[in-house]
């Protein structure tokens, strides 16, 4: 595909680079910027622009943003050097947020935007960097049709998988928030019964193998397995980015009157995972290490000290040639 329009990435992080990543190696330029220029430097070997500071993207006609919170949003994109900051005339005409960050905010950063004059497209996409660089990451998004139409051939080359339009405003921030509301209800439960057969006499690997060629199988437990398996908590999501899509999901629910009990209790379950870090030579490093890790917490809970299994399971992310 000729790129018709010129593209800008705010975002290094473990889903931002390899997304970025993926458009240029689709032939498309990118100027990139990250608060850590290095975490962006290996990306100008393969084509991208580096720039010193968000506002130098403003020229682009469309800018891509993935980062951690939505006071991260605002900062780059209104803080000082941000990227529509200021008095500049030159501002991107669509800029896509790719980040988890609550309705609220992002309707707030949407209605100071269009007086500005940008479009904003909220984007938000189910997986994890192993997931992008097999060409299996989707997107749900939402946002003005005629924006989308123009961001969609790109965003497709980003989230392989498949890109969902639901509709106007912030439709697709509570689709990610369900989402990820549902990420943590299905590793707990996933935790639980792993343990619970365990306990019973069966091993990790035999246990996930039947699950996974079950009906109940997917492709979440799949490439969860070697994780659970042989202990590799190697980082995708971290425990506190889950409680806080809990909470973002806790509020929706609250706020739009739906009774949510299960994941009321998955929200406490997890937050027993905090309690026992403490028990780790390093706390604070071990809660930054991947959520999956909270089977340790359930193993605790129930009088079991694991060990890795030393067997290797299919992730089924086998990255793309």
């Amino acid at each position: 595909m000729t790129a018709k329009h010129s593209l800008g990435w705010i975002g290094m992080g473990r889903m931002g680079f390899p997304m970025a990543e993926r458009l240029l190696k689709a032939g498309h330029p990118v100027s990139i910027w990250n608060r850590t220029r290095a975490k962006a430097e290996p990306l100008a070997a393969k084509g991208a622009t580096i720039v010193d500071r968000p506002g130098d993207l403003a020229g682009q006609d469309i800018v891509f943003s993935i980062v951690s919170t939505g006071k991260d949003l605002e900062q780059v994109y209104f803080g000082s050097n941000g990227l529509v900051a200021g008095g500049s005339a030159s501002r991107p005409k669509i800029l896509v947020d790719c980040s988890s960050i609550g309705i609220e905010q992002s309707e707030a950063i949407r209605d100071d935007l269009k007086k500005r004059g940008c479009d904003f497209i909220s984007a938000p996409v189910s997986g994890n960097g192993k997931c992008v660089k097999a060409g299996k990451l989707s997107s749900v998004v939402s946002g003005p049709r005629a924006a989308f139409e123009q961001i969609e051939p790109y965003l497709s080359v980003i989230a392989a998988s498949g890109v969902s339009y639901v509709g106007e405003g912030e439709l697709a921030r509570i689709c990610k928030i369900a989402h990820n509301v549902f990420l943590g209800v299905v590793i707990q439960n996933l935790a639980e019964i792993t343990i619970l057969a365990q306990k019973a006499g069966v091993p990790r690997h035999a246990f996930l193998d039947f699950m996974n060629a079950s009906v109940m199988g997917s492709t979440f437990s799949k490439y969860k397995s070697n994780a659970l398996v042989n202990l590799d908590w190697t980082t995708t999501f971290t425990p506190a980015l889950l409680r806080k899509d809990l909470d973002l999901g806790l509020k929706a629910a609250r706020d739009l009157d739906v009774p949510m009990p299960v994941t009321a209790a998955t929200r406490e379950a997890l937050q027993s995972h905090f309690g026992a870090a403490t028990l780790q030579k390093d706390p604070a490093a071990y809660l930054e290490e991947d959520f999956s890790a909270l089977l340790e917490t359930v193993a605790l809970a129930s009088g079991l000290k694991l060990e890795p299994e030393n067997v290797p399971m299919p992730t089924g992310l086998e990255v793309e040639g």
